[in-house]
């Protein structure tokens, strides 16, 4: 087959969501909504998590960063997929598709390392209460914060550079409804050995590295939680991290499922329902198990939908 430059490969076609003419417009209505509810609840986090007096804690401020990483992987792939929809071939040029890859690397693996954040977070909250406040100090959090954002930025540029620097083939179609890696591997025609490599190895070290913080801090939490002699302060303990919890099992869920799954029962389709479940169900569910879940989320919520009734109220 005949190489061409990657210069000359100025567009991509991608296969999208569902090829059916007749399930183009029911689909769209879906995930807009669903698209629209992980905006304004992530939005909403981030608002209610900067101007409540309560929620000036490590816990909401990690909380905040979790909602920035779902609202900005949700976004990097929500839009282009919805206008997908409306017009008649799924095209997106070469710049835009390098873009959205980056953008998508870093608040996806983002995600793995600040749930690991919250998890130690839990852990000095419930095992070292007296020196919480000293251990979680600002420094500790934003550190905490930097290192996720810092690392995806060495993997997107180290992953990007690799794959843009491969000549491609005249076949330009991906088979799927956003810029992921594994797919654009397939339009290669040089030897992609060491790229596959680099994506597997980094993403195995992220799953089983933030997988195995989350795990073992749990396990310390449980520990300290059946020692409480009070069944009061086994379940204020419980309340505290069961929406992290709930989070923690639907993200790594939906991952572990899809990593586990043998070759031989893979499927473009069973693909394509688990990579719309982590980059546009979830975010839609995390803000809405943390308001429904948390108490001082859902105080806040309400305290603050009080005044902003009370100012249109006035007017």
């Amino acid at each position: 087959m005949e190489k061409h430059n990657l210069t000359m490969l100025n567009e991509f076609i991608l296969m999208g969501i569902t090829d059916r003419p007749e399930l183009q417009a029911p689909l769209f209505g879906l995930f807009l909504i669903i698209y629209m509810m992980s905006v304004v609840g992530n939005l909403g986090i981030i608002i209610l998590t900067m101007i409540d007096s309560k929620l000036q804690t490590p816990m909401y401020f990690f909380l905040r960063h979790l909602a920035i990483t779902d609202l900005g992987y949700s976004t990097t792939v929500g839009p282009k997929m919805l206008v997908n929809f409306l017009v008649d071939e799924n095209t997106v040029s070469y710049y835009f598709c390098a873009t959205q890859l980056d953008f998508f690397l870093i608040f996806f693996i983002s995600e793995f390392l600040i749930l690991s954040a919250m998890s130690y977070d839990r852990y000095v909250a419930i095992c070292n209460p007296l020196l919480y406040t000293v251990i979680m100090s600002q420094t500790v959090c934003w550190v905490l914060v930097a290192i996720p954002y810092l690392y995806s930025m060495f993997v997107f540029l180290l992953v990007t550079i690799k794959i843009f620097n491969l000549s491609f083939c005249g076949y330009n179609v991906i088979r799927n409804f956003y810029r992921d890696c594994l797919p654009l591997l397939s339009l290669f025609c040089s030897d992609t050995n060491e790229i596959e490599l680099i994506i597997h190895f980094s993403a195995a070290f992220d799953l089983i590295s933030s997988l195995l913080i989350v795990i073992f801090s749990y396990l310390l939490i449980f520990i300290t939680i059946l020692r409480m002699k009070s069944a009061e302060g086994r379940h204020k303990a419980l309340s505290t991290c069961g929406s992290h919890l709930t989070v923690v099992v639907v993200f790594y869920g939906t991952l572990i499922f899809m990593h586990v799954q043998p070759k031989s029962s893979h499927s473009f389709d069973t693909d394509k329902v688990a990579s719309i479940f982590y980059t546009l169900v979830i975010p839609m569910l995390n803000p809405l198990i943390y308001s429904l879940r948390n108490k001082d989320v859902k105080y806040g919520l309400h305290k603050t939908w009080k005044k902003i009734s009370n100012i249109f109220s006035t007017v």
